[in-house]
């Protein structure tokens, strides 16, 4: 590329989110309304979320959404696993059912695209939820999407549009929930308008976060690793904020269920490594807390992800990136991947590193080693 990939790109994204999100909103909602008619809904007992990179981060954190709103068995996996695997073992037990959602924002990523198309071969109901109405994707799907229309953006670490897949996702199980008549369609406007305000607490959590998440990035620029703990919803926050890291700036990035970090990051032996603790309040607080005494005990640098009113992780944390704002913990991870967010963008800063390696040498994709996640499809 004869132009560097910058840092300011990724950022002024980020910081755009809210207002990028509120403006899309209405469409996005119609797009999901129009995706599936009654009756396929009314014929659903299950669904399976997958996607590659930030698409499958996007189904990890909206599985509670399923559950809890759409009162729906809800799994999400990897495009390889349900392309090479799940395919060709999930139960179709009715027509229409389960419903499997592919998503890529692009349409042209090759397992996401055959994933869908083998569990369309099956049986499956199929959904694309992408931006590209004539990419592999939709091709796979036989048109069968709800299109994104998320907004022209520089070439950086995608961030909009992943809290955009996240915003659909937690709309589309609204909609089943609402037409499956798990509540009355007002429950189901009230839920909208919920979600629709968790941006407000996005831009106040922006405000908040960044230039302590930029001070944080200049005292961290020599730092080789960082870890991020999560759990429920934000499980699937900690691996997207470890993979905007690597994104933009190199360094590496482990994302960790907050238990199983107790089962292996634990026994990692430089002491000082900066460990981020995705922790709202919810039903895995009390053992992020525990652990939390554990991690100062042996002497990692805590960065605590916790609500603006927390006392407890907040007063053990050597860092506090604060959430300001009360979210129902299965819409959480759109204002909690921020801080994650705000810090890759500051620390390519930082370590003068560019987005992507800028898509240079051996990253490039015009190379023999170059990256290869367009490539057909196999039936």
């Amino acid at each position: 590329m004869s132009e560097k990939l910058r840092y300011e790109d990724m950022l002024a994204e980020t910081q755009a989110q809210p207002e990028n999100l509120s403006a899309i909103f209405e469409g996005t909602d119609n797009t999901i309304r129009e995706a599936l008619s009654p009756k396929q809904i009314l014929s659903l007992h299950r669904v399976f979320l997958c996607g590659c990179g930030d698409s499958h981060h996007a189904p990890l954190c909206a599985e509670m959404a399923f559950e809890s709103i759409a009162s729906l068995p809800c799994e999400p996996m990897t495009a390889m696993q349900m392309a090479r695997y799940a395919a060709d073992q999930i139960p179709v037990p009715f027509p229409d059912d389960p419903l499997v959602v592919g998503i890529s924002v692009s349409g042209s990523v090759a397992r996401t695209a055959e994933a869908i198309a083998q569990a369309r071969k099956r049986g499956a109901l199929v959904l694309g939820l992408t931006g590209n109405p004539d990419g592999a994707l939709a091709k796979a799907a036989h048109s069968q999407i709800a299109r994104m229309r998320i907004p022209a953006l520089p070439k950086a670490p995608g961030t909009t549009s992943y809290a955009a897949n996240l915003s659909a996702l937690y709309l589309l199980a609204i909609r089943l929930g609402e037409v499956r008549n798990v509540y009355h369609q007002t429950v189901a406007n009230d839920l909208r308008a919920e979600l629709r305000g968790v941006y407000e607490v996005m831009a106040a959590t922006i405000e908040a976060t960044d230039r302590l998440a930029s001070q944080l990035a200049d005292e961290y620029a020599s730092v080789p690793e960082f870890v991020f703990t999560g759990h429920g919803p934000n499980y699937g926050s900690s691996l997207f904020s470890a993979a905007k890291i690597i994104e933009a700036s190199g360094a590496s990035a482990w994302g960790q269920d907050t238990e199983e970090w107790a089962h292996l990051q634990y026994f990692c032996k430089h002491s000082p490594t900066p460990t981020f603790v995705i922790a709202p309040p919810g039903s895995g607080y009390s053992r992020s807390l525990e652990l939390v005494h554990i991690m100062k005990r042996i002497g990692r640098r805590i960065i605590a992800v916790v609500d603006s009113q927390d006392t407890e992780i907040a007063r053990l944390a050597d860092v506090v990136l604060p959430v300001v704002g009360k979210v129902r913990e299965a819409f959480s991870p759109l204002p909690y991947t921020l801080a994650g967010e705000l810090f890759a963008a500051h620390h390519s800063r930082a370590t003068g590193e560019p987005p992507f390696r800028n898509f240079a040498g051996v990253y490039g994709a015009e190379t023999t080693s170059g990256n290869f996640i367009y490539t057909e499809t196999v039936e």
